[in-house]
């Protein structure tokens, strides 16, 4: 049996915050607002494979109102949310991500975030697709959104 999960984050840039995406600090004079790193790409493949098992999303496991876990590396987001993959019989098949941000350019990162991913997750990198856009000067560079979709698939014990 095969699944399928949409995810969806985006972070406003702040100065005197790190840039972290895919759980990669990219060199830049801001970062990504939030009650976590902000890593906006680690977020919705966490939403999307959360929404493919048919669980609650992020917020619901890791809330904003939760003083305990403010600043939390969002690799242990994406930990726990393999965990409840694996708990719940599944496997990802591929993932595919979409990174809209203006600046800074994130093409020269993206071999380096694949490979930090395929390690969190346990996946080949080649499952893995991310492409970054730009809004073409819609955006004056405030935000960093991302959109991810998951293939899961049931793994059958004998």
């Amino acid at each position: 049996m095969f699944k399928t999960g949409i995810g969806f984050d985006i972070h406003k840039f702040k100065k005197g915050r790190k840039f972290i995406l895919g759980g990669i600090e990219i060199p830049y004079e801001k970062g990504l607002l939030g009650h976590s790193d902000g890593d906006v790409l680690i977020h919705s493949i966490s939403d999307a494979i959360l929404g493919a098992l048919g669980r609650p999303d992020i917020g619901y496991y890791f809330p904003d109102t939760d003083e305990k876990i403010k600043g939390i590396d969002s690799k242990k987001i994406l930990e726990k949310v393999i965990e409840f993959l694996k708990k719940d019989g599944y496997k990802i098949v591929n993932i595919d991500n979409i990174i809209i941000c203006e600046r800074p350019k994130i093409l020269p990162y993206i071999e380096k975030i694949k490979a930090n991913l395929s390690s969190i997750i346990d996946i080949e990198k080649d499952k893995i697709g991310i492409k970054s856009k730009t809004t073409e000067a819609i955006d004056k560079g405030n935000y960093c959104a991302c959109l991810s979709i998951v293939l899961i698939e049931k793994i059958f014990k004998r």
